[in-house]
């Protein structure tokens, strides 16, 4: 299992229910958490595949949102 990190600047829950959607149909993602209360709005997600951090940050990007990988 793999975890990769992301800044994001999803800012309240409706947001994320927009996010839920555009990360649901991303297949390889195991699993994925948005910390509101982080400074950075960090998005974690699990996934077998690491090669995903493109397809999250234009799934992000389509539903309004920016995504910005960190180590």
């Amino acid at each position: 299992m793999k975890t990769l990190n992301f800044k994001t600047n999803i800012t309240d829950h409706d947001s994320m229910l927009a996010v839920t959607q555009a990360l649901n149909g991303i297949e390889p993602i195991d699993g994925w958490n948005l910390d509101l209360g982080d400074p950075d709005k960090l998005l974690t997600i699990q996934t077998i595949d690491n090669r995903i951090g493109e397809q999250v940050t234009q799934a992000l990007a389509r539903a309004g949102f920016r995504a910005e990988p960190v180590d």
